[in-house]
């Protein structure tokens, strides 16, 4: 889609639809009043007679409006003035996006974008518009023989700034969104491929030709012979079982002087999750598919970062593999050394998540890194403690949770910060290893943050743990790119001329 930045009068627009909001309460936004005036009052005559009540998420569709030059205005409900904040605001964008791309309405100019949000800028209210447009008319049907056809697709819109001097800002926030929304769409496909395409050597290829396409980044990818030669034990321990080969895939991104120490970014990358041995229940384990959404997530960032290029240093590293049962695959009470030299009990074979990210973690000493940063869905606990609105997110370092939490308001891709404490290090205790890889269901997305940290005691590091947020089940069953924009924000933060 197209997106560009104007500065103007809504009546004076030539095009297929202008957006305007209205207020609950059946209030005018200024953008909708210089419209009715135009038009002696016509809006006003039809909110007057209760057409539209200005409710969140509401909608009215109006043609040939006296006193316009477009074909269309489109009428979304704001909800209470007083109260129009981040998620109403990107709710507006997202109802009025998905109706004018259900309309044949294949241009548009949205003066939603004037409104003011309490503490955020133009900037900020153009960038979230372009993402939530292009959430908006995501599609995923590439699997299907006949996929459905849009009349008219929404090809091109115009995110209209109060003031002319608001032009540059807007059309650099426009730039940023564009990133975030490009990688947010690459981490969806790749959750929603089936574990049957999307296998840990597809992962491999995607990486690879992410480099081809943007040169500013650089792809290597290790085979299981070069990952036995690192000597990662633990990730390979969750292999054994597949007859999917392993792949480690490391990505690199240096936009600043190599004197910068780089951010490391590790995903998690199970192509499918069976529970392996400790076998998961049946019912929706098709989701399973989306166990490798941290590492989805990590390639999406990697081209958003291609696609802005901002001074920083990155380095992305993913584990990936599948966890199947069989006569190779790995027991309960098998023990396991990791790439650090530490030994692991496996108690259950369905905590794999923690043991291929271990030794990536590990392997990222060598980059020397400022912080480190994993991204998994990890636990059910985290699911059950936080639910499907936030992350969880354990670091050993408060600083750089901080900046973690400030990046996903900023983002709205938010974080919760949960405790990471030694005293529950101790449910981790093994008769016959240095410890063992499951703390029993007390407390498990934490023991699951202390478990990783033993591999991180080098660096600062944070632990973000999505399995709430990766993925949506129901009628909107489907990969989210959580949390694709949270990390995109912190990275363009470290840049030395960040604001």
């Amino acid at each position: 889609m197209e997106f560009t930045i104007k500065s103007g009068s809504p009546e004076k627009q030539r095009t297929a639809c202008v957006v305007v909001g209205v207020f609950d309460n059946r209030k005018l936004t200024l953008s909708a009043e210089l419209i009715d005036r135009a038009a002696n009052g016509y809006l006003s005559e039809i909110i007057r007679r209760g057409d539209m009540e200005g409710k969140l998420g509401s909608s009215l569709l109006l043609h040939n409006v006296p006193g316009t030059l477009s074909d269309r205005v489109l009428l979304v409900g704001l909800g209470k003035e007083r109260e129009f904040r981040e998620a109403e605001f990107r709710r507006a964008l997202r109802t009025a996006v998905k109706l004018l791309n259900e309309t044949g309405s294949y241009e548009a100019v949205i003066y939603v974008t004037e409104e003011s949000v309490k503490k955020r800028d133009i900037g900020w209210r153009i960038e979230h518009a372009v993402v939530m447009a292009m959430e908006a008319v995501y599609r995923f049907d590439q699997m299907k023989s006949n996929p459905p056809e849009l009349r008219r697709p929404l090809r091109k819109l115009t995110l209209s700034v109060p003031q002319r001097s608001n032009l540059a800002t807007g059309e650099a926030a426009v730039n940023r969104g564009m990133a975030i929304a490009s990688g947010i769409k690459l981490a969806k496909d790749m959750g929603n491929l089936p574990g049957n395409i999307c296998t840990p050597t597809y992962m491999g290829e995607q990486a690879l030709a992410l480099a081809t396409e943007l040169p500013v980044i650089k792809a290597t990818v290790l085979d299981r012979a070069e990952i036995e030669k690192l000597g990662m034990g633990s990730f390979l321990s969750v292999t054994n079982g597949s007859a999917q080969p392993p792949r480690f895939i490391i990505l690199e991104y240096y936009g600043a002087t190599r004197k910068q120490k780089p951010v490391v970014l590790v995903g998690k990358g199970i192509t499918f999750d069976t529970g392996g041995i400790s076998l998961k229940p049946g019912d929706a384990m098709d989701e399973m598919k989306y166990d490798m959404c941290g590492a989805g997530s990590v390639l999406g960032v990697f081209r958003s970062l291609g696609e802005l290029k901002p001074a920083v240093n990155a380095v992305g590293l993913i584990a990936t593999c599948e966890n199947m049962p069989g006569s190779r695959a790995t027991k309960p009470g098998d023990v396991v050394k990791s790439m650090s030299g530490q030994t692991i009990e496996i108690l259950n074979t369905d905590a794999e998540g923690r043991l291929v990210l271990c030794d990536a973690l590990t392997y990222a000493e060598r980059f020397e890194p400022a912080a480190v940063v994993d991204i998994a869905t990890l636990t059910g606990a985290c699911l059950i403690a936080l639910g499907n609105v936030v992350a969880g997110l354990f670091s050993n370092n408060d600083g750089l949770a901080r900046e973690l939490l400030a990046a996903g308001e900023n983002s709205y891709d938010r974080a919760w910060h949960m405790p990471l404490l030694d005293d529950y290090q101790e449910q981790l205790a093994s008769n016959f290893a240095d410890f063992a890889n499951i703390g029993g269901r007390p407390g498990g997305a934490i023991t699951a943050a202390c478990f990783l940290s033993k591999f991180a005691k080098k660096f600062n590091w944070a632990h973000l743990d999505i399995a709430g947020v990766a993925w949506k089940g129901g009628k909107e069953k489907g990969a989210t790119g959580r949390p694709v924009a949270l990390l995109v924000h912190y990275l363009v933060a470290q840049a030395p001329d960040a604001a």
